[in-house]
């Protein structure tokens, strides 16, 4: 795609990367067969494509976002299922990143939005506001359906209808010691979201990893990855929890070396894993974001190169749920389910793989229709395969599927867990199915 950007808005490093992205686009349209919010609404400037040409023109000619524009951009997933297909190289991510951060320094939204923004960017990227949040749930659960006829509450309403009917339990600090030969030492990412909804996938990951002979810690000082507010448009905001992260595990590697970074939100690992390009331009910060990317792994990824024993085969069926991040932000597509195969579970895969839930970090609050709609689609396809339990990669999309199907949700590291010496997870006790 042909350019005209003057050389010193070229000048500004944000936006002679977007430059670079948008003229490798050559309009072939591959991207639209696989965007979710085109299937869905079949709207040209909801696709892929269409966001490109609009973003172009208002970094171009540095126009104030209009409505209109916002509104596309914000429909974005940022499932990344546009950069599989594209067969030249388009890196979407970063063009639609710069994109909200520009929209965010260039447009006032309205105030409704605003405040739920806020409300987001304040609350779920801190676990004790965001556990206080999920008990507090229940005084406008009796509401939810009410508030989901209101347009101005239908946000509201989709956090409601997310939020668990019981606030889960707060994790367990205890910290198993390695077995057998040393293998490594590892650091597991803490998070935000994850260990406050489901503190059962870290406590397998630690299980696992600890009876495979690794050292697991955690950094201290580490915290939100940034990827909520990114996708929000919150540059700065983002960028502090980079360099926050990236000197905790830098103090980490100093201390006593990793093996890897380990992070079991697949969703979080897509940002840390471009913390060097985040970051590219902080003097201070690039080489040792860089490092960071560099060590960061999904659990998927660190265990299909590990040496894993022989696992005794529990005789389930399993519906893997590929979450968007891993197979299109991070390229992790067969690792999962030569796990689950490994492991002794008959894995079966939706014919709809490639296509998002609808969770996407913050989407399915902010664009609650378009995210029902994915969201419906996708809990069919994987009902169809008729199978004991759904896994995935993700806690969003754990909890966009989980509150639309009565098939129990675990993610991929509580059944490996299992298999190879754990306890049964608590989605598939008895007692959590009756």
């Amino acid at each position: 795609m042909q350019t005209a950007f003057k050389p010193e808005q070229l000048a500004d490093p944000a936006m002679a990367s977007s430059e670079a992205v948008i003229r490798k686009c050559v309009h072939c349209g591959f991207c639209t067969a696989t965007c979710p919010t085109y299937v869905l609404l079949g709207d040209e400037l909801d696709s892929p494509r269409g966001r490109i040409y609009l973003i172009k023109d208002m970094l171009e000619n540095e126009r104030e976002p209009t409505p209109q524009m916002v509104k596309h951009v914000d429909r974005c997933l940022s499932c990344l299922s546009c950069m599989t297909t594209c067969p030249s190289g388009v890196n979407y991510m970063h063009l639609v990143d710069h994109a909200r951060a520009y929209i965010e320094q260039n447009y006032r939204r309205p105030l409704r939005e605003r405040l739920y923004r806020n409300l987001l960017a304040y609350v779920l990227p801190h676990p004790d506001r965001f556990r206080l949040a999920l008990r507090l749930s229940k005084f406008g659960r009796p509401f939810q359906s009410w508030m989901a006829k209101a347009d101005a509450l239908k946000p509201l309403s989709a956090m409601l209808a997310l939020a668990p009917e019981q606030t889960p339990r707060e994790a367990r600090g205890e910290a198993p010691v390695a077995r057998g030969e040393s293998r490594g030492r590892v650091a597991l990412l803490g998070g935000c979201a994850e260990p406050v909804l489901k503190p059962e996938i870290r406590e397998a990951t630690v299980r696992l990893l600890t009876r495979l002979g690794y050292e697991v810690v955690t950094a201290s000082g580490e915290g939100c990855c940034g990827s909520l507010v990114h996708h929000l448009g919150r540059e700065a905001q983002a960028l502090e929890s980079a360099r926050r992260n990236v000197d905790a595990w830098i103090a980490e590697v100093e201390r006593g070396g990793l093996a890897a970074i380990l992070v079991t939100a697949s969703g979080c690992g897509t940002t840390i894993k471009d913390y060097g390009f985040m970051l590219r331009e902080d003097a201070r910060y690039a080489d040792k974001a860089a490092a960071v990317s560099a060590l960061a792994m999904d659990i998927s990824e660190f265990l299909a190169g590990a040496d894993l024993p022989t696992a005794e085969a529990k005789g389930i069926t399993v519906a893997y749920h590929a979450a968007c991040s891993l197979q299109h932000g991070q390229k992790i597509a067969d690792a999962p389910k030569r796990l689950l195969a490994a492991a002794g579970f008959e894995v079966r895969t939706p014919a709809d793989a490639h296509l998002c839930c609808g969770s996407a970090g913050t989407y399915n609050i902010l664009q609650p229709e378009i995210a029902g709609e994915l969201g419906a689609r996708k809990v069919a396809t994987l009902e169809r395969l008729a199978s004991d339990v759904i896994v995935t990669g993700n806690i969003g999309c754990a909890t966009q599927i989980g509150t639309r199907t009565g098939t129990p949700v675990v993610h991929t590291v509580e059944l490996l867990d299992w298999a190879y010496g754990g306890p049964q997870p608590q989605a598939l006790c008895p007692s959590a199915r009756s």
